[in-house]
């Protein structure tokens, strides 16, 4: 990999964005609107895709460390890829990886650069990928913001496989999330290239304030910024980074305006909500479609996520304690049982269910909405710690709290024996790489103070907290609520092809609190240009599909949203129309 650094600033940070030109004008220079952009290269053994891997490299574990030291940039490049594909992606034949045809060599360039939009405290990452194979005649651009809180290479499993060996280049975002975690032990960040750097030494993607040591503050969490807010802009703004780096790329085809380039919008969870978000708030004309999976989206007058997630953070365990039922789910581990029957007793003595069983639980959460597809993922959940890692990071997130005043006394840090520890300094260095940008994970865990109120289930008193933050008046519950609001969508979209696709046996993000009422709502607002698939047999986690006992209940999504691209860009060529609504059944799901 070879790399170049260019500085170009004409504007102060604050007035990024703010400049923009109309979809049908275009700035004599779009590329100086950032401060800062670094270029590289990406052929041979090290391409855009896979990094050179290859589909058997991706399969595997993760590269051996040739710099054990993680100094180089090159090598936090290639283990971020590998870890996001890993993460994201079922790379068995069920998933569509049939070949290493599936993942041909895409040699290109990448363009990264931090951007600081106007009002916000920190900045968020944009990248471009651009194939050798683009044409700029007949240009396409896909935006792809990173699922979940995931870094800047998050997008690259979901839009890649499709975009990328068609010559397409792909605009992505870390939407204000990411893994530029902060080690206050330290006092370090990650610059632009991916190394760490103390405060002050250069740019860092994020730059708390100080906090006690051996604390680690998570950009989703510990921003300041309530990043889920801005969404919409973020994906605007990565949009408008891809065209600019266009022009950069081809100066003698510049500028590169929005409705000479086919923008499609295409991303999954957290980046599905961020492109509808997009599409609500974009100048007409810059995005003319999008294809989004699985989006965490929220319409008013429906279920929130924090609502739902702070919820079933305290009963989903307590489904597990029918024995019989354990065995039968998918993660149905034996060992969960003992928990989960604690958890039972504990909700009947906060007068949280009627009776300390699994059929108590389990009507309330079918009260509050949740169906039986959605709860039939329990044991997924509570194996993985899910509710509490949504529900602590987003209240976080929400009242815009420091890591160490984050609400019902919850912090972040590395963890040794369940105390926290500073980090050692590879520790650090992996986490751009291989952290998910959410905890636990990467060596990263919660510190809860309360756990010590309830020895019993030590998870209990927290996770009450965090629930009374959404039931409750206080003032940070007030703070919390608002942050919420600002999250919401309108449902109003533009004139275009829009496919939002969603798997029935979600269980993280079910369809009942956000696809199905958010295609519901556009529609009574007008949208004409709107399909909505749904995928019986899909949940939330391609990853887990090939563990034994799961492929025989579940197929992949990601097949479902690359098809989805394929009727969008048939749509767009005029060879075939949008079509109605899909219900897809393949498989018997127990």
């Amino acid at each position: 990999m070879t790399i170049a650094m260019t500085i170009a600033f004409v504007m102060p940070p604050m007035l990024l964005g703010a400049c923009a030109a109309a979809p049908d004008r275009a700035e004599p220079n779009p590329a100086a609107r950032y401060s800062s952009i670094l270029e590289s290269s990406h052929r041979g053994d090290d391409d855009l895709l896979s990094a050179g891997l290859g589909l058997s490299g991706l399969r595997g574990p993760a590269p051996p460390l040739a710099d054990p030291e993680l100094s180089s940039s090159a090598q936090l490049r290639r283990l971020a890829i590998h870890s996001n594909w890993k993460g994201l992606t079922d790379l068995t034949a069920t998933g569509g990886f049939d070949a290493d045809a599936r993942l041909p060599d895409v040699p290109g360039r990448e363009f990264h650069a931090f951007v600081q939009l106007p009002g916000a405290s920190q900045a968020i990452r944009v990248m471009l990928q651009l194939p050798d194979a683009f044409d700029p005649d007949r240009p396409c651009l896909l935006v792809a913001p990173a699922s979940g809180s995931r870094g800047i290479y998050g997008g690259v499993p979901v839009a890649g496989p499709w975009g990328l060996p068609r010559g397409c280049a792909i605009a992505y975002t870390d939407k204000g999330a990411g893994t530029d975690l902060f080690d206050h032990a330290s006092d370090t960040g990650v610059a632009l290239d991916g190394r760490r750097a103390r405060r002050g030494e250069q740019p860092l993607g994020f730059e708390p304030a100080p906090a006690p040591s051996p604390l680690v503050s998570v950009p989703h969490a510990n921003s300041g910024d309530n990043p889920e807010a801005d969404w919409g802009r973020h994906t605007i703004e990565a949009a408008k980074f891809g065209l600019a780096m266009l022009g950069r790329a081809f100066p003698d085809r510049a500028p590169f305006k929005p409705r000479e380039v086919r923008v499609i919008g295409a991303a999954i969870s957290n980046g599905g909500g961020a492109v509808l978000r997009g599409l609500e708030q974009a100048e007409p004309g810059l995005f003319d479609a999008a294809v989004v999976a699985a989006p965490n989206v929220t319409v008013a007058g429906v279920r929130h996520l924090y609502d739902y997630a702070s919820e079933a953070a305290l009963l989903q365990p307590c489904l597990l304690a029918d024995a019989d039922r354990l065995l039968q789910l998918p993660f149905g581990n034996p060992a969960l049982l003992p928990m989960a029957q604690q958890r039972c007793q504990s909700l009947e003595a906060a007068g949280l269910i009627e009776r300390a069983d699994a059929r108590s639980a389990r009507a309330a959460m079918k009260a509050g909405g949740f169906d039986d597809e959605a709860l039939s993922q329990a044991a997924v959940n509570a194996s993985l710690d899910l509710w509490r890692s949504v529900a602590a990071m987003y209240a976080s997130a929400y009242t815009r709290s420091s890591v160490d005043a984050m609400p019902c006394r919850y912090a972040i840090g590395a963890l040794e024996d369940g105390q926290p520890q500073a980090p050692s300094q590879v520790q650090r260095r992996l986490w751009w790489a291989t952290s998910s940008g959410v905890v636990p994970g990467a060596g990263l865990g919660w510190i809860d103070p309360a756990a010590a109120e309830s020895p019993a289930d030590p998870t209990l008193a927290g996770l009450q907290c965090l629930r009374a933050l959404w039931t409750g008046d206080s003032d940070q519950a007030q703070s919390l609520r608002q942050g919420i609001r600002e999250t919401f969508a309108t449902a109003i979209l533009p004139d275009r092809p829009v496919l939002v696709i969603h798997g029935r046996q979600d269980g993280l993000i079910p369809a009942a609190f956000s696809s199905r009422p958010y295609v519901q709502a556009a529609r009574r607002n007008g949208a004409r240009q709107l399909a909505y698939w749904e995928i019986d047999g899909a949940q939330h986690f391609d990853v887990i599909v090939p563990f034994p006992g799961i492929s025989s209940r579940y197929r992949p999504l990601l097949p479902y949203l690359w098809e989805g691209l394929d009727r969008i860009d048939d749509v767009l060529d005029g060879r075939a129309a949008l079509g109605g609504d899909r219900t897809i059944h393949a498989i018997d799901v127990r």
